[in-house]
């Protein structure tokens, strides 16, 4: 795993992002201040991360497109390099699928699946990878194992039975990462993403460790809106505690992101809340009774995706409750008419919900904490010294517990038991697009009834996802700590009766 270990990958997003947020700043010749970006990543002759320096611009290149919110260029037709920027020069474009895309000349063709024997073997007399094989795969040649790849069915025998661990699992990481199997391979090899799988968790992304694949960023439109004036209100995310050090504080943000140029900032544990005590509501109302065999919780958008694209059926089971995203940044629109709302989170699918046509009212710009992270280096805002701090006191406990797996469903339980003391809730959660698949199955099958079953595309929640710069472990525990000091527990009941619609 490479997750929270501060890799040349993740320093060269960082690097991109801040020129392209340094550009919506400062340029005044556009073209020739893109042009200069990968020449600023790899400078000089040398190349520091491939065989070519020429390689390593043309990667960055295109690194830079898609931080400016363009499309990838072919690879058979001449393409500028700043091809389509005056459709991007602009305050208000949204995300265009595919968000997640892999970079061709960034990918190095990893193995999609194979078992390899490798110079651990000893030859040993009792070759129990030969006598495990249930189709002769593995022979022996010259006196070591040798495993022909026409009969191999990837079992993964031969490797649990060998004694030294001789035998190797070759497997693409970004494949091993998609709980929904939506990585193929193009003709030369190269890892693909079907869009007609992909419900864009950015966990391929995370775990490439050649960086050869990327999201599309709005954060060059964002600060453009920014700049030309107007209320610009942001919503924060709960999976923020921990992601910029230990001491940083919610109010530290606040106070940085007001010195950034937004005009308020609320807490999306706002929307949280909201979604806790309508789900607490709709379990009672709904599952209890025998309307509904089982309740979905409808917080996370690619596990509303995956349920929505692969069990069609259970669709009428998903809460009806908004995203906590939406749900705050509605609540900002009926105090802020005018003002453009940006959602600053962890996520890399919550800029494929803000682009819905019902949502694109609601939410004008999404971010990641990473973004974030580069957006303040490009103004000189370094959040392990910075001391201003702004009162927050937008929600409770549990609307913040909501960046954890199993938090949203300690959330609606600590609800329906304040609420409904009489009733007993029976809660079930999943984390990892591969979990929530199996919880799926098994409610499909009938297994779940009566549960309220939480689902959380990322392995750890909110906290683990595509966008986020903190250890997993690490801002779990900052969200945690957050959760127990939290002045208010839970929320009123009364606002399972907002109508935000």
């Amino acid at each position: 795993m490479i997750r929270g270990l501060d890799t040349a990958v993740k320093r060269l997003r960082k690097q991109v992002f801040t020129e392209i947020a340094r550009l919506a700043y400062e340029s005044t010749n556009l073209n020739d201040d893109i042009e200069a970006i990968p020449y600023k990543i790899s400078p000089g002759d040398v190349p520091q991360y491939r065989e070519s320096i020429w390689r390593e611009r043309a990667i960055a290149s295109e690194r830079v497109r898609l931080a400016m919110g363009l499309s990838l260029r072919p690879e058979d037709t001449p393409v500028h390099l700043t091809a389509g920027l005056s459709e991007s020069n602009i305050s208000e474009k949204y995300y265009e699928p595919p968000l997640m895309q892999v970079i061709p000349s960034a990918c190095d063709a990893c193995t999609p699946n194979a078992y390899k024997v490798t110079d651990n073997c000893r030859g040993c007399v009792a070759h129990p990878c030969v006598e495990v094989c249930p189709k002769g795969a593995v022979s022996l040649v010259d006196g070591r194992s040798h495993i022909d790849t026409e009969k191999c069915i990837q079992c993964g025998k031969c490797k649990a039975a060998c004694p030294y661990d001789a035998i190797a699992h070759e497997i693409r990481p970004c494949a091993e990462a998609c709980g929904v199997h939506a990585i193929e391979s193009d003709s030369l090899g190269r890892a693909y993403i079907n869009p007609d799988k992909c419900v864009s968790c950015g966990m391929c992304m995370v775990n490439c460790p050649f960086g050869a694949i990327a999201d599309k960023s709005q954060i060059f439109q964002m600060i453009r809106a920014m700049k030309e004036g107007g209320e610009m209100i942001a919503e924060v995310a709960p999976a923020i505690a921990g992601q910029f050090g230990p001491n940083v504080t919610a109010g530290k943000i606040k106070a940085a992101l007001m010195d950034l140029g937004f005009s308020e900032v609320y807490e999306v544990a706002l929307g949280a809340d909201m979604g806790a005590a309508t789900e607490a509501k709709h379990y009672v109302e709904e599952v209890l009774p025998g309307h509904l065999p089982f309740l979905l919780t409808s917080c996370c958008p690619s596990w509303s995706m995956l349920a929505r694209l692969y069990f069609p059926d259970m669709i009428d089971k998903i809460s009806n409750a908004l995203t906590p995203m939406v749900a705050t940044a509605r609540t900002i629109k009926q105090k802020h008419p005018h003002a453009k709302v940006v959602f600053i989170g962890p996520c890399a699918s919550k800029k494929l919900e803000a682009s819905r046509h019902d949502i694109r009212s609601d939410v004008d710009f999404v971010i990641t904490f990473e973004e974030l992270d580069a957006i303040f280096e490009a103004r000189g805002i370094d959040m392990s010294t910075y001391e201003k701090e702004v009162e927050v006191h937008d929600a409770t406990g549990a609307g913040r517990g909501y960046a954890v797996a199993g938090g949203v469903a300690e959330a609606i339980e600590k609800c329906i038991q304040a609420y409904y003391p009489d009733v007993e809730v029976n809660i079930e959660h999943a984390e990892s697009l591969a979990e929530c698949r199996k919880v799926l199955l098994m409610a499909k099958a009938g297994k779940m009834d009566g549960c309220l079953i939480e689902g959380m595309g990322c392995p750890g929640g909110c906290v683990g996802g595509a966008g986020t710069i903190a250890p997993v472990n690490k801002a779990a525990q900052a969200v945690k700590k957050v959760v127990r000091e939290s002045d208010e527990t839970i929320p009123p009941k009364e606002l399972a009766e907002i109508h935000l619609d």
